[in-house]
This record gives C-alpha cells, structure tokens and sequence, in this order.
C-alpha cells in the first residue's frame, strides 16, 4: 500500500460529525472531500480485496472486470503519482490521463461517480516551467508549502523561503539567527512567554518559525505580486471568488517563483509554478484575472484573457465587470 493512499485513507476518510450530516457526500465524507477522499478510499479497499465500490455499475457501461482493471491501473498511477493528487482537478486529471484509452462515457461515468471534474470543465495548461532562467528574471524562489491565511486576495501570495537555501543562508541577519536558537531553547525549558517574545522578534524583522514534519525551521517571507493579471479586490463582486480559486491552487503546495522586479508597496512582481503549472494562466482561463495590460504586454496572457471571456466564465459571466484598476482609482478619488 503507498504511503500517499495512506495518508489520505487516514485523513482525508476521517467519519463526519453527526451535525454535519446535511453536507455529506454519497461516500458518507464531507462535500469538500468526497471526490479525493473517496477515490482514495476505494483505491485502498481494492489494494486489500480487489473489489470495486458498490453502485459504481450505474454510472458506467463496461463490465466489472473491465472496472477491475481500471482501478488496477488507477492503483499504479496514483502511487507513481508524485506529489500524489490533493485537489479535485488533480484527481481528475490522474483518471482521465490513466484511462484515457477507454470508452469516454466509462471515463465520464467514473468521474461522475466521485463527483470529479468532468473532462470538458477542466482548464488546459500549456505553459510549463521554463527549463533555464527567462530572460529579466532577477532571481528564482523555491517556497515551503503555502499557508491558506497567506493568500489575501487574487493576485497576490506571501511565501517563506527556508533559511537553510544557499541563496538565504548567507544573509540571515545575526539578531535574527541569535531569536531563532534562544526560542529553541526558551521553549524546551518550557518558557513559552519568552519564546513568543523572541518569536516576534523574528517575525518584525521577516522572517518566521515554521512548522515541518521534524520540528521547526528558520524561513524568509516574501509577498508575492502575480506578475501581468490583475484580480479583482475583496470587497468586489468575484473577489471572494478570486481569492478561492488561486487558495485552491497553491494551498500547502511549494511554489518556484521567478522575480522579475519589486513594486511600490514591497512585493516581489513574479510568475508562479505550482506543480508544473503557470499560476497566471490557470487565474485568466479560469476567468478570475484581467490581463494587466498596463504593466504586461504578453501575447499569451492576452489570448488566454480572451477564451476565458469567450466561455463567459467566472467574472466574464457579467455582463460588463468592474475592473480592478478603474474600482481604485475611484475609491481613492472618494467616488
């Protein structure tokens, strides 16, 4: 059994709290996770038994030995998978891509079944992560997984970079690595008053303690401005919607950043990867991003604006959508 289904056997198929019984989906987990979590599941039942999950016949039309060999090789593709999917669209992805010399009703059937994206809502990614430095790159980040309270909006992410990376290791301030050990040791001497006082320290000066699976590591926070879309703000009609869609893309994953310049309020402007994937085009395709032509005059981000307006989806479902630059400047201008 991989380690991968384990995990998400174990935390992922956790029972639901009897009072969230109204949010439950056809495998008994909450709606947030049935469509991962229950594929994960039944991967685990079938490692164990060789058997397919019930009702899953009415959705498809093969036989049960064909679903049998599905979820053999479903098995394989998951364990090979890495990192191994978390997020609906990645679930999806994996079936499509594993099954993808089967019937298209099977494969649909499938990922109906699990409440899965289904192939024709899934956005194509063409623009992978270059293989050299583009050129104007200044320099390249390669973050720890990112903290769903550090996305405050559609464009724009703060990130921790690990103080051990050769690129930080050499100027981490001296006060700051002296906070970092003191904490260590106020903390093992149970003074946690003093640990937190050290703590602020460190975070006043931008850096943070995080959390990783064999303790706590020293790491430098650098908010991210998505280099060439503009989002909509918060409080505008699809801002909430923005700011959910770019959580569920990057949320606990480590991005690689390349920084092209810095903006007036502080924030490194630069073009995020996450998982292979150019963040900026999945936020236009997807519709919850202009093409920030005033600072970014890149054909392709132009073109995947367009589609997006073409499909009508996210805020091009309005008929005439505020932009982000115009809703500013008026607020600013007290109109």
């Amino acid at each position: 059994m991989g380690n991968a289904l384990r995990f998400l056997y174990g935390h992922c198929c956790k029972p639901t709290a009897a009072g969230d019984s109204d949010s439950l989906g056809p495998h008994g987990v909450s709606a947030e996770t049935v469509g991962v979590s229950a594929l994960a599941r039944d991967l685990f039942h079938f490692d164990i038994t060789s058997q397919i999950p019930e009702g899953l016949g009415q959705h498809v039309v093969s036989s049960k030995k064909a679903q049998a060999n599905w979820y053999r090789k479903l098995l394989d593709a998951w364990k090979e998978a890495k990192p191994p999917p978390k997020t609906p669209e990645e679930a999806s992805r994996l079936v499509i891509q594993t099954l993808k010399r089967h019937q298209k009703a099977d494969v649909e059937g499938l990922l109906a079944f699990y409440g899965l994206p289904l192939p024709h809502s899934l956005v194509e990614v063409t623009a992978g992560v270059p293989g050299s430095l583009p050129h104007g790159v200044k320099f390249e980040l390669q973050t720890l997984p990112v903290d769903v309270k550090a996305i405050p909006d559609g464009d724009t992410i703060s990130v921790y970079v690990s103080a051990t990376d050769p690129r930080e290791s050499s100027c981490v301030p001296g006060d700051v690595q002296t906070a970092a050990v003191q904490r260590s040791q106020a903390r093992a001497a149970r003074n946690y008053d003093r640990a937190d006082a050290l703590h602020k320290k460190i975070i006043d000066a931008g850096y943070r303690m995080i959390n990783v699976q064999n303790g706590e590591i020293l790491a430098r926070k650098y908010r991210i401005r998505l280099r060439g879309i503009d989002a909509p703000e918060s409080s505008m009609p699809y801002g909430k919607e923005a700011k959910a869609e770019l959580v569920k893309i990057v949320q606990g994953k480590c991005l690689r950043v390349f920084v092209y310049d810095e903006d007036r309020y502080g924030r490194c402007v630069g073009d995020i990867y996450c998982n292979g994937m150019f963040v900026q085009e999945l936020m236009l395709k997807k519709g919850y991003a202009w093409h920030y032509t005033a600072y970014d005059q890149r054909p392709e981000l132009a073109k995947w604006e367009k589609e997006a307006r073409a499909k009508r989806i996210g805020l091009w479902a309005s008929s005439n959508p505020v932009k982000p630059w115009e809703w500013r400047k008026e607020k600013r201008e007290g109109r």
